[in-house]
C-alpha cells in the first residue's frame, strides 16, 4: 500500500514551491514521483497541431516523492504515514496526530 495516492492533500518540504499545499493529481511509483495541481508549474512551448494552437502553456511537472508529506487533517501541517489495522482494513494513519487519512 502506497503513502501518497491520488486526490491527497500534500504539503512541499523543498525547492522553490516550499510551504505551498496542493492536492495530487497522478502517481507514478516506478518513478517515485507525483504531479501535484498548482505545484511545480513549468512553461512548455508548443507547436501548433490540428487540434491545438502554438504558444506557451504552463502545467505542472512531477515533483519527487520525498520532496512532498502529506497534510495532517487537523492542522494541514506536514505529517509522516503510518499504518493501522482498523477491524479488517488496513487505513493510512497520519503519525502527528493519529487521526486516520482514509475516510
Amino acid at each position: 500500500m502506497q503513502k501518497i495516492r491520488k486526490g491527497d492533500k500534500v504539503v512541499v518540504l523543498t525547492g522553490k514551491d516550499k510551504g505551498r499545499t496542493g492536492e495530487v493529481i497522478q502517481v507514478m511509483p516506478k518513478e517515485d514521483r507525483a504531479v501535484v495541481r498548482g505545484v511545480n508549474m513549468v512553461k512548455r512551448h508548443q507547436r501548433q497541431t490540428q487540434a491545438q494552437e502554438a504558444g506557451i502553456i504552463t502545467k505542472e511537472a512531477p515533483i519527487h516523492l520525498s520532496n512532498i508529506a502529506i497534510a495532517d487533517p487537523k492542522d494541514g501541517k506536514p505529517t509522516r504515514v503510518g499504518f493501522k489495522i482498523e477491524g479488517d482494513k488496513k487505513v493510512r494513519v497520519a503519525k502527528r496526530s493519529g487521526v486516520s487519512i482514509d475516510g
